[in-house]
């Protein structure tokens, strides 16, 4: 368990399962949640599941960390993917529950080693399908 200078730890589980997405792509989406002063896995989203199905898993009324292994073809017509780690803080959660998700953010971030995009959310539409797809290229 990986200790934070915010104070927050990281469940190793968080590292492993997030391994496992990026090298193995054993899931398609990981979702994570602060328990207790510690960052642990909330949910994970088979290789089949669809972006729909992940924007479907955050509680629209509480914070979340999550990555999602994204597929898509370029101009070029080439199979890429990209892993995005996404800030889930909707505008209707607690005060204090955004900002212990936001001052813990960075530090959590670094030990996912593989993140290629950083996305920020406060509602659905800041993380819609159209915006993963414009940040991939």
């Amino acid at each position: 368990m990986a200790n934070s200078a915010s104070g927050m730890a990281v469940n190793d589980e968080c590292k492993h399962k997030f391994q496992e997405l990026k090298a193995k792509r054993k899931y398609r989406f990981i979702v994570f949640k602060i328990e207790e002063q510690e960052v642990v896995v909330d949910k994970v989203g088979g290789p089949d599941e669809t972006y729909e199905n992940f924007t479907a898993s955050l509680p629209s009324n509480e914070c979340r960390y999550a990555v999602y292994d994204f597929d898509f073809t370029t101009d070029e017509d080439i199979q890429k993917s990209k892993i995005y780690f996404i800030a889930w803080a909707p505008d209707i959660s607690k005060v204090r529950q955004k900002m212990v998700y936001a001052s813990s953010k960075d530090r959590f971030k670094r030990e996912l080693d593989g993140i290629q995009v950083e996305l920020q959310a406060t509602d659905p539409s800041e993380m819609s399908l159209d915006t993963i797809k414009a940040r991939a290229v």
